[in-house]
């Protein structure tokens, strides 16, 4: 199957997929909108349809409580969503950023559009990091991304992305992600939602806190052994034979990066510890585990199955440390 990431945008290294063009760092966001495919607009008209009336003819009538919503470029329809739909424009997201990377020491590193257009986002360092044991370097970045057609609100994203393998994890503490959410039926405010995460924000100190504690928690072979099973339950969506081979699958792959064939797998943070049974799970949700194209491993691994599945792997990885 094709890509359906539709476009990208990156500094440093090339991404996983392969797909996207390369910036060099610094560039102004005017040329991250061109290069990211985020320089449209969302326009909406109102939705009409065709009816035969009594006599036989042909009446062209709009259904007045829904609008359709479709690029400005291509005239490509996106959705169909209620009137009351609040739309966040793709050069809104990067604005986001502009004051972040002028005065606050954020740096862009991606952005892009995914499914056509219906969602596109984009993803910031914020200059935070932390090193543990064995040289095992955790940054921190902001992720912000939104959808036209109802599936994602737009969303502010702490996360924390392990250098040595590219693995992202959403903060999370107490057991609640750090996200901020603005549903469709608000209108998104960047202001509001900084001063949210001005708070958030500070809370990478006791995230990582507890990622230090899975470095130095050691596991019995025992102890994976039952952390993957109870953390990739969950990718077993039935009780039939089908469903039982993709759980036995999914627990293959991600024993196999614990016990070494992961990236920084032997580091000294990683080897044998609950910081390395949490790596594996990312890093197989992030680049091994199955899906239909890279658009929707990474949606997944951000926003949907794949994103509850690396927090579910983060509480039992802490409980394990507690």
């Amino acid at each position: 199957m094709a890509h359906e990431i539709q476009n990208m945008a990156y500094v440093g290294s090339t991404p996983w997929h392969g797909l996207g063009s390369k910036l060099v760092r610094g560039e102004p966001l005017e040329v991250w909108q061109r290069e990211a495919g985020m320089d449209w607009q969302i326009k909406s008209s109102p939705v009409h349809y065709e009816s035969i009336s009594g006599n036989g003819n042909p009446e062209s009538r709009t259904f007045v409580d829904q609008k359709v919503l479709f690029r400005s470029d291509t005239l490509e329809p996106l959705s169909v969503v209620s009137c009351r739909y609040q739309v966040v424009q793709p050069n809104e997201v990067l604005e986001f950023y502009r004051d972040l990377t002028e005065s606050s020491g954020y740096e862009l590193e991606t952005a892009g559009v995914l499914k056509g257009g219906r969602k596109f986002w984009a993803l910031a360092r914020t200059g935070q990091s932390v090193a543990l044991k064995g040289g095992d370097e955790v940054g921190g970045y902001l992720l912000l991304a939104t959808s036209c057609d109802g599936t994602l609100a737009t969303t502010a994203t702490p996360t924390s992305v392990r250098v040595v393998c590219n693995n992202t994890l959403a903060l999370s503490l107490n057991g609640a992600t750090s996200a901020i959410k603005v549903p469709h039926n608000t209108r998104f405010d960047p202001s509001v939602v900084k001063k949210q995460l001005g708070i958030a924000a500070s809370r990478w100190d006791e995230f990582m806190y507890q990622m230090r504690a899975l470095a130095e928690r050691k596991v019995s072979n025992k102890e994976a052994e039952h952390f993957f099973n109870q953390v990739l339950s969950v990718a077993s969506t039935s009780v039939t034979a089908q469903g039982q081979q993709t759980n036995r699958h999914a627990i293959a792959k991600a024993s196999g990066l614990f016990e070494g064939r992961g990236k920084g797998a032997s580091l000294a943070s990683a080897k044998g510890t609950a910081w390395g049974l949490l790596n594996a799970v990312t890093e197989f949700v992030d680049h091994e585990k199955r899906a239909r194209s890279a658009d929707y491993r990474m949606d997944s691994a951000w926003f949907g199955q794949g994103a509850a599945l690396k927090q579910r792997a983060l509480h039992s990885a802490l409980s394990l440390a507690a």
